[in-house]
């Protein structure tokens, strides 16, 4: 019989892999100026037309606008934890699943662990049973 196991994937911080970090957060932050810049214009596009009411718009646009801010300020505030992290972290990076085969016999400790796999630099460098 196979079941799926979840697996955790954990990245070791590494100079090279924390520059890609922060490059990957001031690109998502960047992106994120851009929508504001663009929801901006185009609210003041929509007043002009006067075909909406003004409250209504404005009301819609701010939620927006706050809602890519509170992003930001999660994205800073990541920043600024990935700068006091000392090189050689473990950072959890995501979850995957594994078929895994099991048989009558088996012993479920060793089944149910929730294997780690290492990563260091794009490169898988130890896989963990717990």
């Amino acid at each position: 019989m196979k079941i799926l196991q979840t697996i955790t994937v954990k990245q070791v911080l590494t100079e090279k892999s924390k520059e890609m970090l922060l490059q990957e957060y001031e690109q998502k932050l960047f992106q994120l100026k851009k929508e504001c810049d663009q929801l901006r214009f185009e609210l003041k596009k929509l007043e002009r037309t006067k075909k909406y009411s003004t409250a209504n718009l404005l009301s819609h646009f701010e939620k927006e606008m706050e809602f890519r801010q509170e992003k930001m300020k999660l994205i800073e505030f990541q920043t600024e934890q990935l700068q006091m992290l000392p090189l050689g972290s473990e950072l959890k990076e995501t979850e995957v699943q594994a078929l895994v085969d099991i048989k009558l016999g088996d012993k479920w400790d060793k089944v149910s662990n929730n294997p780690t796999i290492i990563i260091k630099d794009g490169i898988i460098t130890e896989i963990r049973e717990r």
